[in-house]
């Protein structure tokens, strides 16, 4: 006779504490080979380079979302939102899975590896696999996940301006980079959370917590995730797989895991994925440990450009990085460029690689998405930045562009 699993599993999370799986399908899915990848890519991608702690991965973030959504459940439901067990499953299941598709080093190489295809479609796509798989169970997920269930207010629940994988994350991050700027009372504005007129919506007593929870995310931005250092390490480390994949569509044979050398060798875009089932199979032998193994092999290189760039990162000799309002002088960036030539016998076109320039952006809060709407006692809803007193709306709605010029230390001396 089979022995019967107990899948009512605890795991404790250094967040929240101890974690009691919410049913039997989401035993499963976590316990899937797909879901278990997430375990191999880092939450934070080169992040660690600049905050050591920061070596957590999607697989911690998204058992800690789906804690959290089960926490919001519970509490719409005290105040006496309809919230049936098949919508709670699906939403719960729709937030574990939300960040499967990601590939290695998370946002750092969304467009390195395949082309015009974003994080969600491939996470849509495994979704949809694991659904025939599971015969079905994951049918209402994804209608939640892409936003097509009636109740609109289960999608904000995973994918808004004020949603249970934010709330994780800022929590998270801010834990293991130390960064304390970034803590937010994910409990007390999950207490607050109510639903009028199928809109998610946070009861007055709570526009504190959220005025602190937007501030927290402008905070975390320029300080982790857009810290110049990491930028500088980013960078790097697309400019790595640019040139590997340069080398390789020239016929160049490297170093790298079957998975990794199928996507160096070809152009797959969004389309591809679509019409060649085959290529979800390979993404999905694909994390951090194929690329970053892929680099030390490839610091011994013959190619200058690519050995260079590849000792560099591993040995965090990283380029130094310049920021400012106003778009760097092509003056500037083409002698950088010249001095590097001759000091490196290389091209101008392999200084490229070396010396670039770029811009980063950042929006806080964007009101003409779906808004982060206050509910008051007399039934009025208004948008939080009209509701406060404390936040200057005019900054945190505006799109912060930054320019910045990367270059071998050194170089301008």
């Amino acid at each position: 006779m089979k022995k019967k699993i107990n899948k009512r599993k605890i795991i404790n999370d250094p967040i929240y504490g101890f974690i009691t799986l919410p049913d039997a399908l989401s035993y499963d899915l976590i316990n899937h080979p797909y879901f278990q990848r997430l375990r191999r890519i880092k939450q934070l991608g080169m992040t660690n380079l600049v905050y050591p702690g920061a070596l957590h991965t999607r697989f911690h973030h998204a058992i800690g979302a789906m804690y959290l959504m089960t926490e919001a459940i519970a509490v719409l439901r005290s105040k006496g939102i309809e919230i049936t067990s098949e919508e709670a499953t699906g939403v719960t299941i729709a937030i574990l899975l939300h960040d499967i598709g990601h590939g290695p080093f998370s946002h750092a190489l969304e467009h390195s590896i395949v082309k015009g295809i974003h994080h969600e479609d491939i996470s849509t796509m495994l979704m949809k696999r694991l659904n025939i798989h599971f015969k079905g169970k994951l049918s209402l997920a994804i209608e939640i996940f892409n936003g097509t269930y009636k109740k609109k207010f289960l999608h904000q629940l995973v994918s808004s301006q004020l949603d249970m994988d934010r709330l994780d994350y800022l929590k998270r991050d801010s834990f293991f980079t130390g960064v304390v700027e970034g803590v937010v009372s994910s409990d007390r504005i999950i207490k607050m959370l109510y639903v009028k007129n199928d809109e998610l919506v946070v009861e007055s007593k709570g526009i504190y917590s959220i005025e602190k929870f937007i501030i927290a995310r402008r905070l975390m931005y320029w300080q982790v995730y857009l810290h110049k250092t990491v930028v500088s390490a980013e960078k790097m480390l697309v400019n790595i797989l640019k040139r590997a994949k340069e080398l390789a569509l020239n016929g160049e044979v490297l170093f790298a895991s079957p998975a990794l050398a199928l996507f160096l060798e070809n152009d797959y875009s969004k389309s591809d994925f679509l019409t060649k089932p085959e290529l979800l199979d390979s993404f999905v032998l694909l994390d951090d440990y194929d690329v970053f193994s892929a680099i030390k092999v490839w610091t011994y290189h013959n190619d200058k450009v690519l050995s260079g760039l590849c000792s560099n990162l591993v040995d965090r000799n990283l380029l130094k990085i310049e920021m400012g309002t106003n778009r760097f002088q092509k003056s500037k960036i083409d002698e950088l460029r010249k001095t590097l030539c001759k000091r490196k016998k290389i091209s101008e076109k392999e200084a490229t690689y070396f010396v670039f320039s770029g811009t980063i952006e950042n929006r806080i809060y964007n009101a003409s998405k779906v808004n982060i709407n206050i509910l008051y006692n007399n039934g009025r809803i208004t948008d939080i930045s009209k509701a406060s007193d404390q936040l200057n709306v005019k900054v945190l709605s505006k799109t912060i562009r930054k320019q910045f010029l990367c270059f071998p230390k050194g170089l301008n001396e």
